[in-house]
């Protein structure tokens, strides 16, 4: 038997919006041929897929994560802007792709600026440091008069772009990353930088580099050592997590969000250390600015391995399956489950590469299984995430030991009272559950799901086309109970009211 049980009084916290943010990282197809493209049949003046910029407001994409990723790590900020025909190819190195710096600082702001999402800026502190990173946000946010803001002004930006989410290098726990540290260097490099970026404008929000994994040997040492020095300075810890079916292991995969949840928890207990040892009233929150389904081991060459290559190459470019976007919605419920400590969350990456869009050159844009489960939370997941009491049997799984059979998320918009209900049935029967509400009114007016299968990738755009959102099964209401029917292995979003 399964229950949920839930009140519109027992709240986790506020669902921060910018949780349903993405990711735009100079690397295979994402930035050429992927969101701009000019040329391209739906381009507007700036060079832009108008079709990507739909997808992207319908996919419910809030905030944008730029230029890396690994990329921003050896990256020049400076040769991205000016007049781009005075502009420098360089040769990525992360990425071994020769970069034409087409696209820079200006296009991407204006861009967000155009279509109303939120960016999401990253310094170099890979080859880079204080001095660049002070630089770049001068020119983004400063007022005229000084080096950088005039400089912006003079490549025909007068105003401020005010940009208020930074993020403190990427990944440098990371021996791929360009310009790797160990904790101790990268603290005090973070800590450093922070503070001197504070001094240009102190109204921002910033991003200290976490684990790229909760797999990593530094694992729970690095959050230690690095929020030792910064945890007075910086707003937020990174967090980063992939996840694959490997082997033939569905139920390991399919149990995915308990390690997600599992990751978030010892980070938070993590930073939450650094606060008592410091007998400090501060919360680091989450930002959990990398996270999807990735196959990496299974598909992945390694970076190593890429060629130097030219002209947006196709890297990276998993294609999905029903059993991926059930993941994919389950991961949004870990998410959501935690609200109260992860204000910041982006799928990795947007468009082309192991992404919820696909684009073809001079050709359609379309949606991947994937994209659904996340456009439908974005859409639903209004004000509160509430407490969800969730009983449930377990199932044994290889990697994970025994994961929850039914997990569950919900919010509540408190002024309206419209409630979304989120939940995965991980296993492969049918399952019946009773959502109780004692002490509360509750109904669901409806829901859909999307289902797993075992058809695996949909690599055509007419087979990803085909899959889609469908009604759920039936919801009975009864005397104070509500009971659900989970079709085998899937994501349902239900809407109703709860008062």
């Amino acid at each position: 038997m399964t229950t949920i049980t839930l009140h519109p009084d027992f709240r986790v916290g506020p669902v921060d919006r910018r949780v349903f943010g993405s990711f735009v990282e100079h690397l295979g197809r994402c930035v050429y041929t992927g969101i701009y493209e000019p040329g391209h049949t739906t381009a507007d003046e700036h060079g832009f897929r108008r079709d990507v910029a739909d997808l992207t407001k319908e996919l419910g994409v809030t905030m944008l994560r730029y230029p890396g990723g690994n990329f921003v790590s050896n990256y020049t900020w400076e040769d991205g802007v000016g007049p781009v025909e005075a502009r420098k190819p360089f040769l990525d190195l992360a990425w071994r792709t020769v970069e034409p710096n087409t696209v820079g600082t200006d296009e991407f702001l204006q861009y967000c600026e155009r279509e109303g999402i939120e960016p999401m800026m990253a310094v170099n502190l890979g080859t880079r440091g204080i001095d660049a990173a002070v630089a770049l946000l001068e020119y983004c946010n400063g007022e005229a008069g000084t080096r950088w803001a005039d400089m912006r002004i003079a490549n025909g930006r007068e105003k401020p772009y005010g940009v208020k989410l930074w993020c403190l290098g990427n990944e440098m726990d990371g021996p791929w990353q360009i310009g790797h540290k160990d904790a101790h260097e990268y603290g005090k490099l973070a800590a450093a930088t922070g503070r001197a970026m504070r001094q240009v404008d102190p109204s921002i929000e910033l991003v200290a580099c976490g684990s790229s994994s909760m797999m990593m040997e530094t694992f729970g040492e690095w959050e230690r050592t690095v929020l030792s020095y910064c945890y007075d300075v910086v707003d937020h810890i990174s967090m980063h997590a992939y996840y694959e079916e490997l082997d033939g292991d569905r139920a390991s995969f399919l149990g995915s969000g308990t390690a997600m949840s599992t990751f978030i928890e010892r980070v938070a207990a993590s930073a939450d250390a650094i606060g008592a040892q410091r007998r400090s009233d501060k919360e680091i929150t989450i930002s959990f600015d990398e996270w999807n389904v990735w196959y990496l081991v299974s598909r992945f060459p390694g970076e190593a391995n890429l060629p130097v290559q030219r002209d947006a190459p196709r890297i990276i470019e998993d294609r999905y399956s029903g059993l991926d976007a059930v993941v994919v919605g389950d991961l949004i419920i870990s998410l959501l489950a935690h609200a109260d400590r992860v204000a910041v969350g982006c799928l990795a990456q947007l468009v082309n590469v192991i992404a919820p869009i696909m684009t073809e050159p001079g050709g359609a844009a379309w949606r991947q299984t994937t994209f659904h489960p996340f456009a439908t939370a974005a859409r639903l997941a209004q004000g509160e995430a509430l407490q969800v009491q969730v009983d449930a049997p377990s199932f044994a799984t290889a990697k994970h030991g025994d994961v929850p059979a039914v997990t569950a998320a919900a919010t509540v918009d408190t002024a309206t009272g419209a409630l979304a209900l989120f939940v995965t049935n991980r296993t492969a029967e049918e399952r019946t559950v009773t959502l109780r509400h004692p002490g509360a009114t509750a109904r669901l007016d409806g829901g859909t799901a999307v289902l797993a299968d075992h058809e695996g990738p949909r690599e055509e755009q007419a087979a990803a086309e085909a899959y889609g959102m469908v009604d759920a099964l039936p919801v009975e209401h009864g005397d104070g109970v509500i009971t659900l029917r989970l079709a085998p292995e899937s994501w349902t979003a239900f809407h109703g009211t709860l008062a």
